[in-house]
């Protein structure tokens, strides 16, 4: 346990250290232009680490919403465990940065003249651009199942609005009826977070006296990520309550029915009171109509500098991106924006970029004060990302409370403290 918890510390550590060669003043031309586009994990932190690095770069950051509300621990708020308020966070501790925030879409790129069009009609010039647009969904990529869909049948897999429908749905949920949580193949967003959500709804059902209740998750794959961990911990805690249909047991989906709360499985038909559709994903659509997919709508990148592979002077970070072995998650895509952050301030000033070093740590909340993780460190190899041969790191089966309890601690902490570091 302490050399888990030593090596945990040693990777948030050095995904600070990792931007940290390159904290240097510009040499360049006066006040060069960087704008960001989206204002996550990944966006509001290139914003932040670009500004640090050198305060002579215009950083301009565009986001359309007023706020931002996290999707990492938005299951925790299904579940009862916490407020959606511990969610949302604002923006002037950037603006305190001297980092221009605009709330307004982005509705062109122009590569050749580095400027894009925004939706209240005015322009922004850059030298160098940043998208990190996050996900977009793949409607009627699961027959059926479009935007008016997810008004009934909710995704909750952008966290606001949708997540509130979710918790509420979940909480007119009858003892002894049914639930069903559909699950994309890969790649998606936060490979975990479905089986987490298993778990929150478990727990709400078992905090409110309606054990008889029974959650179905129907799966386009054989196997997940931390799938041990988290059987175990069905089984422990919400015994009965959750069965996993795997795509060899028939749980591929291929259509559903918001009218009749039907879906169609492979295995067969299900219908529930309750259907959480996490539908397949790509990237943001401003990264998909500027031209930069490259892999099934999703952005392939040069990893020393995460620049796009089909247009110079444009970098993707986050979900959007084709980040090689490294999943798409909040972690991932703060970890991203730092290395992103040094390399647009050294090509700014024409240098090169520091060789990256990438990080991702995973919690999930399986019940309250008890969680587990997955890591791993990775760095760049024939142009690609790959992890660091022995620097994954997995929960260990049947540990002690104290470890799972720690474990939860840990993800309440690395949640606090990003968030310190990104909006202050």
């Amino acid at each position: 346990m302490t050399r888990g918890i030593a090596r945990r510390r040693f990777l948030q550590a050095a995904g600070a250290a990792s931007v940290l060669p390159a904290l240097v003043s510009c040499v360049g031309r006066a006040q060069p232009r960087v704008v960001i586009v989206g204002a996550g994990f990944g966006g509001a932190t290139c914003a932040h680490y670009i500004k640090a690095i050198d305060p002579k770069i215009d950083v301009t950051l565009v986001e359309r919403s007023e706020t931002y509300t996290t999707c990492p621990l938005s299951n925790n708020v299904i579940g009862g465990l916490q407020s959606f308020d511990s969610l949302v966070h604002g923006f002037d501790g950037l603006k305190a940065r001297g980092i221009a925030v605009v709330h307004d879409s982005v509705t062109a790129v122009d590569a050749e003249a580095r400027m894009l069009t925004l939706a209240a009609g005015g322009s922004l010039a850059y030298d160098r651009l940043v998208l990190s647009p996050g996900i977009d969904f793949v409607w009627n990529g699961i027959e059926g199942y479009d935007e008016l869909a997810a008004e009934v049948m909710p995704h909750a897999y952008k966290a606001g609005p949708q997540t509130l429908l979710l918790q509420k749905q979940l909480e007119s949920v009858e003892d002894g009826k049914i639930v069903i949580i559909v699950v994309p193949d890969n790649p998606y967003r936060c490979p975990p977070a479905p089986y987490e959500r298993a778990c929150m709804f478990a727990h709400y059902f078992k905090t409110a006296g309606k054990e008889k209740c029974k959650i179905f998750i129907l799966d386009h794959k054989d196997k997940f990520t931390k799938m041990d961990l988290f059987i175990q911990g069905w089984g422990r805690f919400y015994p009965g309550m959750i069965e996993w249909v795997p795509a060899s047991k028939g749980g591929t989906v291929n259509r559903v029915d918001p009218k009749t709360m039907t879906v169609y499985a492979e295995g067969g038909e299900y219908q529930a009171v309750l259907v959480n559709v996490v539908p397949p994903q790509s990237a943001g659509k401003v990264a998909l109509d500027a031209g930069l997919a490259t892999q099934d709508g999703w952005c392939g990148i040069k990893p020393w500098t995460m620049e796009s592979q089909v247009k110079e002077n444009i970098h993707v970070i986050g979900d959007s991106c084709v980040p090689g072995a490294m999943p798409k998650s909040g972690f991932s895509a703060n970890s991203q924006a730092k290395i992103c952050a040094a390399a647009v301030a050294a090509l700014l000033r024409g240098a090169e970029a520091v060789e990256p070093v990438f990080m991702n740590t995973c919690y999930s909340t399986i019940a309250p004060n008890y969680a587990v993780s997955i890591n791993a460190t990775y760095r760049v190899s024939n142009d690609n990302i790959v992890a660091v041969l022995g620097s994954g790191a997995e929960s260990p089966l049947d540990a002690p409370d104290q470890v799972r309890a720690a474990e939860y601690d840990y993800a309440q902490g690395w949640y606090a403290s990003t968030m310190a570091e990104i909006f202050g």
